[in-house]
């Protein structure tokens, strides 16, 4: 159907709805042509915590949930669904369910990448011998041919934010799924997948690229599910989706849900689709995402750069011909150690937390180590203060906390700095904590780079809009949305990186004293 024609002779369809489904927040945003907001809604995802480690969802009420959201923005823009042309979907990366593809029943939760059930396995498959011969056979490997494809399994390591591990605790712990996977009746959906399939009452199963390249069983060289990994940990290879251009017309979804049959034109990760609502769209082009987690991403556009210990390839959007690649490297509870902090009352408002840093010279010497590191793989890591005096106030504290996210962002920006062999251009920061100025700042002295900070910083919903509107007609090119972009901040470089250094030097001592807890 042409952009701009109604369905039932009504308002033409003229705006797109981009959800994200984040790990602490499902929200929906209705944009117009000109990337407006015109509704909006949010709704607190709900984490289930079985068992100590285990991090679950539960599909019904994240799927009650994501109509909501859906229905109440629409409604909150004045609008009715059958104006919507698109919807996109932008989701949480890793987090997976298994059902019986007969019945559509699930056999367990939704297991979130947060979840540390295959720990065990985890360290299991990292201390074996066959690990090693897989690193050797494929260190030969690179050496002889310079292959970079084999560059990435010479020092494979496993973690347990991975989907494949813990997908293998699936069926070596639920018989249910291993039993329907050997009849070839099991289906594996990351969260998009499974929204999709209940949108369409069933009728699609599919995913796009940038999800299925985030669960680390994907090969983004060869753009296939991995065989090879699939034997090694015996995961049926018939369990998995189709994979799709992540601007997609993937069909509509059923009319008994919204009413009309509303088009569902975009599946894309979270941090892809911030990549695109930022319109990083040029090699050398940087996002940084600071959320729960903390997010780098590099636009390495046709080129696919091997993972390298702290950084990893992804595959960003499939357009068409298009493949845009991206390398990614990460750091883990950014937001999350801000929201425990004010829910032990060290601030009121988080609006507070750069004040009160600044109220201060210095941090007195304290630091906060968080429970993960950039360069220290280690599940061990003991989160702590270190060098509390009887003099430390909450103002030092919180200073410790920020501090600790901009050293971190340094140290992620000077490996990919190393590691990218490509020229880096443009900064743009978005996530809740990228409204932080303190932080802000700190890390564009740290890395001496300008960094621009959107009006709006839910750059997922947005990402997923626009993929969404390209899709239905609404836009027609990534020029059109280059000019639709709005800057709320630009934080550039005031001091000089040394005066840092003697902070960031205890930080990272009270980081190695920490490893190993």
């Amino acid at each position: 159907m042409p952009c701009g024609q109604a369905r039932s002779g009504a308002a033409p369809a003229l705006y797109v709805v981009g959800v994200d489904v984040g790990s602490t927040a499902l929200k929906c945003h209705v944009y117009d042509r000109a990337a407006v907001v015109r509704g909006s809604s949010c709704r607190k995802v709900e984490s289930l915590y079985p068992r100590p480690g285990w991090v679950e969802l539960d599909p019904e009420v994240l799927w009650s949930q994501f109509i909501g959201v859906i229905k109440d923005a629409v409604q909150a823009a004045g609008l009715h669904m059958r104006q919507v042309a698109g919807l996109g979907i932008s989701t949480q990366r890793a987090t997976f369910i298994t059902w019986h593809k007969r019945t559509g029943k699930p056999f367990h939760n939704f297991i979130s990448w947060q979840d540390l059930r295959s720990a065990e396995l985890v360290n299991s498959w990292n201390r074996s011998l066959l690990l090693k011969v897989i690193h050797v056979i494929f260190t030969v490997l690179h050496f002889l041919t310079g292959n970079d494809r084999y560059l990435a399994p010479s020092f494979l390591t496993f973690s347990t934010q991975q989907t494949s591990m813990k997908l293998s605790w699936v069926f070596k712990n639920i018989p249910e799924a291993d039993e329907a996977a050997k009849k070839s009746n099991c289906c594996f959906g990351t969260v998009d997948t499974w929204l999709l399939y209940r949108l369409t009452k069933g009728s699609v199963y599919a995913t796009d690229y940038s999800n299925a390249s985030s669960t680390g069983i994907f090969e983004p060289f060869t753009k296939c599910w991995n065989p090879t990994l699939c034997k090694l940990l015996s995961i049926p290879m018939s369990i998995y989706p189709p994979v799709k251009d992540t601007s997609f017309n993937f069909g509509s979804a059923d009319t008994e849900i919204f009413g009309v049959p509303i088009p569902i034109t975009a599946l894309v990760a979270d941090q892809q689709s911030a990549m695109f609502g930022e319109c990083c769209f040029h090699p050398g082009d940087v996002k940084l995402t600071m959320g729960t987690g903390g997010f780098w991403n590099v636009n390495t556009g046709g080129n696919l750069f091997a993972s390298h210990k702290s950084l990893y390839p992804l595959i960003g959007c499939k357009i068409g011909e298009e493949v845009v690649y991206l390398t990614e490297g990460c750091m883990s509870d950014v937001g999350t150690t801000i929201k425990w902090a004010q829910d032990i009352n060290l601030f009121n408002n988080v609006d507070e937390t750069a004040k009160m840093a600044r109220s201060i010279v210095d941090s007195q010497g304290v630091c906060f180590v968080p429970g993960s590191q950039v360069s220290a793989n280690d599940s061990c890591l003991c989160a702590s203060f270190v060098g509390l005096k009887p003099t430390t106030t909450r103002n030092h504290l919180v200073r410790a906390i920020l501090e600790s996210v901009a050293f971190r962002n340094k140290q992620l920006y000077d490996i990919i700095v190393k590691k990218v062999r490509i020229p880096l251009h443009t900064i743009r920061a978005d996530g809740g904590v990228s409204n932080n100025s303190f932080i802000m700042q700190m890390t564009s002295d740290l890395i001496n780079k300008k960094i621009e900070k959107p009006s709006n910083t839910d750059m997922s919903s947005l990402g997923a809009a626009f993929l969404a509107g390209l899709a239905s007609g609404l836009w027609t090119d990534k020029e059109q949305l280059k000019k639709l972009r709005r800057i709320e901040a630009v934080f550039e470089p005031e001091k000089d990186m040394e005066e840092y250094r003697p902070a960031m030097d205890t930080w990272m001592h009270a980081v190695k004293h920490s490893l190993h807890w």
